[in-house]
């Protein structure tokens, strides 16, 4: 009682200044929100109703369901924005261990729907704590990085980040939800903002290009050279030389690396007259040479740069040669086949590709005006699956057309621009790095959702915020996006 009272008169946990939270506010950024959930249930209506069956008021519904959680949603912000900003920074720890226990009791307690236990059932309701998971993680990792003489450079801060940013990313991993286990990816954006190394980034995005190219040339051979062999050495290869050159301007060393990599290959090439060459292994041996090179710079010069490159250059080399394994035996077969199809290395117009081209063709069917709202032939007929959830953008784009999804794109860029403008203007480092998560999620979901339903990305099921149909994420985003509002008005209370 004690603590609660200590707690209570010293962290306040209602606002006093009830008026004035309505003067400093963002309002462009409530009045972008406006529009996208009120666009987002005219899309669910489009998607989901059906003219002999219930109206679109009718709570039985999918629409009449949504609007009731609009609704609730008001009450919610209500709260949010009546709360001292302060609660959020003080209770950040409470909120992120209770979210993480109900992320486990989840992984127990919750049926299987559709291969994944990720919904707890309460009666009539289902609520999905992963959309929760969210704002708790952001909160935590704000609070965490506005501790006294935080520097994220420093080895034992960085992984009490990736430990928080992680553990609820394990335990959606358990409950087999991949794709909302992925959103938390995003949060790697943030940390590039607050000065983790671009290594980590560059890493990030080298194993996706080298997983890809890897994948798709994994069958093509040029004699006994297997290509997707030497293509992803070289990239590798060249990658490591543009370090060198950008990091040091160490222009010797790349002078050294390329004419290496030139004689050996001539000399590979007067051999293949004589004998089978597989230059991929030539490449591999130049960069194994390359590898050795650089550690000698950096013993020879003291400069730790060198020996970062090299173990770019060492981990990327195991990562291509992991791929194989990793996609045989750790991703799950429908996870295959959706990788397969949208490298087009498999053709599944029946199966696993069935989404997708169902999505394209009422995307491409909207032409630039759009059949007009309920008028989506797609849709009415039920082709695509989950389209009033994950596959929403393609009602949007059947019903609006070109018109309609470039809007609904440009709305989130407007919001996503906006919330870095908030972002940058805060002056503790607690509100900055929430909105930077805040911006991230956002951003991170878009980008997926769309290249998911355009075919640019694999199917990995993840919402469209504010557009696709659900309590628990347009409670998670409304959540997610005010508590960041609240923070930035209390700039204007200090």
């Amino acid at each position: 009682m004690q603590l609660f009272h200590l707690i209570y008169y010293h962290y306040p946990i209602v606002s006093y200044r009830k008026t004035e939270i309505w003067k400093t506010v963002d309002w462009l950024t409530i009045i972008l929100y406006v529009i996208m959930i009120i666009a987002g249930w005219f899309s669910i209506c489009g998607a989901s109703y059906e003219f002999d069956n219930v109206g679109l008021f009718d709570p039985s519904g999918r629409p009449g369901s949504q609007l009731i959680w609009m609704g609730l949603s008001v009450g919610l912000i209500f709260v949010i924005l009546m709360l001292e900003s302060d609660f959020f920074d003080v209770f950040a720890y409470f909120i992120y261990a209770g979210i993480i226990l109900l992320l486990i009791a989840t992984i127990f307690l919750a049926p299987d729907i559709k291969g994944s236990r990720s919904w707890l059932v309460l009666g009539p309701l289902r609520l999905q704590p992963a959309e929760f998971a969210k704002f708790a993680t952001a909160l935590a990792v704000a609070k965490v990085m506005n501790t006294y003489g935080f520097r994220l450079t420093i080895p034992r801060n960085f992984a009490c980040v990736l430990t928080l940013i992680f553990l609820p990313m394990v335990c959606i991993l358990l409950q087999q939800e991949t794709g909302s286990a992925l959103v938390y990816l995003a949060f790697f954006l943030m940390l590039y903002r607050e000065g983790m190394s671009g290594y980590f980034l560059l890493s990030g995005v080298c194993a996706v290009i080298f997983f890809v190219v890897s994948m798709k040339f994994s069958e093509v051979t040029a004699g006994v050279t297997a290509i997707g062999e030497l293509l992803v050495s070289s990239l590798i290869l060249l990658i490591s030389v543009l370090l060198v050159q950008i990091e040091r301007k160490d222009k010797r060393a790349v002078q050294v690396i390329l004419g290496t990599t030139a004689v050996t290959f001539l000399g590979g090439f007067i051999t293949s007259f004589f004998i089978p060459v597989d230059y991929s292994w030539i490449s591999i041996g130049v960069l194994l040479l390359t590898v050795g090179y650089l550690i000698f710079l950096s013993i020879r010069n003291w400069v730790w740069h060198y020996v970062l490159i090299a173990l770019f250059a060492l981990a990327s080399l195991a990562f291509m040669f992991s791929v194989e394994y990793v996609f045989n035996e750790i991703l799950e077969p429908h996870q295959q086949v959706r990788i397969m199809v949208s490298l087009g290395l498999k053709d599944d117009p029946s199966g696993a590709g069935y989404n997708v081209n169902q999505s394209k063709i009422a995307i491409g069917s909207g032409g630039f005006l759009g059949k007009g709202f309920l008028n989506g032939t797609q849709t009415k007929l039920k082709y695509v699956p989950e389209q009033d959830t994950d596959f929403i953008f393609c009602t949007v784009g059947e019903e609006q057309g070109f018109v309609g999804a470039t809007s609904v794109l440009l709305l989130f860029g407007a919001l996503i621009l906006r919330l870095i403008v908030l972002a940058e203007r805060q002056t503790i480092p607690f509100n900055r790095v929430y909105g930077y998560c805040v911006a991230s999620i956002f951003f991170f979901h878009l980008a997926i959702n769309v290249g998911m339903v355009t075919g640019l990305t694999p199917v990995i099921g993840i919402p469209l915020p504010f557009f696709s149909y659900g309590g628990s994420s347009l409670w998670g985003f409304t959540i997610l996006l005010f508590i960041f509002l609240r923070l930035d008005a209390s700039r204007r209370e200090r």
